[in-house]
């Protein structure tokens, strides 16, 4: 239950909403849902010219290597690997945001390199697929696979691949810089001079939308 407010005082002033919610971090719930509109609608975007289409690239067939494996087919494998990898970096952010609650400064710092090395690990991923399509002669305006019926194939696919990941990757390059940034905040000590570690969770609330994001797009453009 919300605590009521005294009288005289202004809900602003001790840095809370008036749903009880500590300012920060329903700004930053703001931003997220904003942002979520914006994936929402290149998503959907994406489905309704894919669903309107005769023809679509097998994803069985564009992405099927993997880094040092030539002459191989693994479909979806390399892709599978970039997922488990933020999937991960996502459960090192809980256990950061987790170890903030009982003020382990140590442990904060031990979690948020594990969560900045994911996602690092994510983004080199994605520039080695980024790299391979474009040696393979994908780019915006050039789709050099064929649809599943063997028919040629529009732009439209690699036009909104590199579109939709490309922008989720920029989100998550934003989400390790300001986990740096947390990091260094918390070596510096300035969440335990403060006796809270709430920049901590805000920064894990941003790091698990990046996350949840790609669940929606691993299932648009590599698994339909």
């Amino acid at each position: 239950m919300a605590q009521a407010v005294p009288a005289g005082s202004k809900w602003w002033s001790g840095g809370h909403s008036p749903f009880n919610v500590e300012y920060g971090k329903l700004m930053m719930w703001y931003f997220l849902m904003s942002d979520a509109f914006t994936f929402g609608a290149f998503l959907i975007s994406y489905g309704t010219i894919r669903f309107s289409s005769n023809g679509w690239p097998n994803p069985n067939e564009v992405f099927k290597a993997f880094p040092g494996v030539e002459g191989v087919s693994l479909p979806l494998v390399f892709v599978s690997l970039m997922t488990f990898i933020l999937i991960m970096s996502s459960v090192t952010m809980v256990l950061a945001v987790a170890a903030g609650h009982s003020g382990d400064r140590k442990k904060v710092t031990f979690y948020m390199i594990l969560t900045i090395i994911g996602g690092l690990a994510f983004l080199s991923c994605q520039a080695w697929e980024w790299t391979h399509l474009h040696g393979e002669g994908a780019w915006w305006g050039r789709n050099p696979f064929l649809n599943a019926d063997g028919t040629k194939a529009s732009t439209n696919f690699t036009n909104f691949f590199f579109t939709i990941t490309g922008f989720h990757g920029f989100h998550v390059f934003s989400g390790v810089v300001i986990n740096i940034i947390m990091l260094i905040k918390n070596l510096r000590g300035d969440f335990e001079r403060r006796g809270h570690y709430l920049m901590i969770e805000k920064a894990g609330l941003y790091w698990h939308f990046v996350d949840l994001v790609w669940v929606f797009v691993f299932t648009c453009f590599y698994l339909l």
